[in-house]
């Protein structure tokens, strides 16, 4: 759900070209820039009920009978999870209940946060579950045995089995609770989680839209998770490898009316599904029609990942406004994570 401030300036928005998948017609003709490439002003929404990665042995399309008994089942479910609670119901029992959520469906967001889409992904006329397409069984290819440690490793130092698991309150060991900056980028409103703002642009559960912005020399892609803000610098070469961004740094070029972009330059901190500094983004934008546009993208890390693969979905046109996404004013969470720490040290010395 998105925090309803203050409308971010309206900015012209701008589309991408297209690389047409099979089967797929070709706009008859596209509204074009001055300097002849697509332009298509507007908002997109790229929230979706279909999963990055699909379920072992289940097809690519869904018939459509079956998504919309699927998303009957959805709109359903989130018409009885919006309901007003009880007030007198019991409270849950410590630690939670043991169903889905946050430390058992408690401290979670409830169904009033959530914004995660009504339909499946439509490629061309196709109803997806999977928004990666390549591997073909729909799954992240397998980790490296040297990624595998080294996502054991990160998920140690961000989680209660952190340093201190021997002893909470003794462990002279710097642990993830012991410092702010050692905690996840989307916790302290740096970023937006789940890499809503890529690359590559994933959907979440939350606060999916985007605008471009086009110039010949730039195109601005605006996030509304934490406003992240890309700027892809049009026809240019990287930046030095010692020069490292969190966005990584994105470079564009037009191929006939597809737009695409080249992401090198990573940090170590953003760690994209636990990628390294190698990762290679290559993304393309294609406009499809008048209010959709085709986004496909392909991952490489060979440091992370024995195969590089792709994903591609498609990115309906909106009449919503973005809006500002107020993180920081209201983070009280990162500083009560921290206090929690100290308490659970004190009781631990009792």
């Amino acid at each position: 759900m998105r925090a309803r401030a203050s409308a971010l300036i309206t900015v012209s928005l701008v589309w991408l070209a297209p690389v047409f998948v099979a089967g797929q017609t070709k706009p008859a003709s596209l509204p074009r820039t001055p300097d002849g490439h697509p332009d298509l002003q507007g908002i997109y929404d790229v929230a979706t009920l279909t999963p990055l990665e699909r379920a072992a042995g289940q097809p690519l399309v869904l018939a459509d009978e079956d998504a919309a008994k699927l998303e009957k089942q959805v709109a359903e479910r989130k018409f009885r999870a919006g309901l007003p609670s009880r007030g007198d119901r019991d409270a849950p029992p410590k630690g939670g209940d043991g169903s889905a959520g946050a430390a058992g469906n408690v401290g979670g967001y409830n169904n009033f946060w959530i914004d995660n889409g009504t339909r499946y992904v439509a490629v061309d006329g196709r109803k997806r579950t999977s928004i990666i397409v390549d591997p073909q069984d729909g799954r992240i290819p397998q980790m490296t045995p040297a990624a595998q440690q080294r996502t054991a490793r990160a998920t140690r130092a961000t989680s209660d089995q952190q340093a201190r698991e021997d002893d909470p309150g003794l462990d002279p060991t710097p642990g993830a609770y012991d410092d702010p900056e050692r905690r996840p980028l989307g916790e302290r409103c740096l970023v937006g989680f789940g890499s809503t703002s890529g690359p590559p642009a994933l959907p979440v559960l939350y606060n999916n839209l985007h605008q471009i912005v086009q110039t010949p020399e730039h195109v601005i892609i605006l996030n509304e998770m934490v406003h992240d803000v890309r700027i892809v610098r049009m026809n240019a070469p990287h930046l030095p490898p010692s020069t490292r961004k969190w966005l990584g740094d994105s470079v564009g070029r037009w191929e006939g009316d597809t737009l695409v972009v080249d992401t090198t330059n990573f940090t170590d901190k953003t760690r994209f599904r636990g990628a390294t500094e190698t990762l290679h983004v290559v993304e393309r934008f294609t406009r499809v029609d008048a209010d959709t546009l085709l986004y496909r993208f392909t991952i490489e890390d060979p440091a992370t990942w024995t195969t590089p693969w792709t994903g591609e979905y498609t990115w309906p046109r909106t009449a919503e406004h973005v809006y500002e996404y107020a993180c920081h004013e209201g983070n009280y969470a990162l500083g009560n994570i921290l206090r929690g720490a100290r308490l659970k040290e004190a009781n631990a010395q009792r």
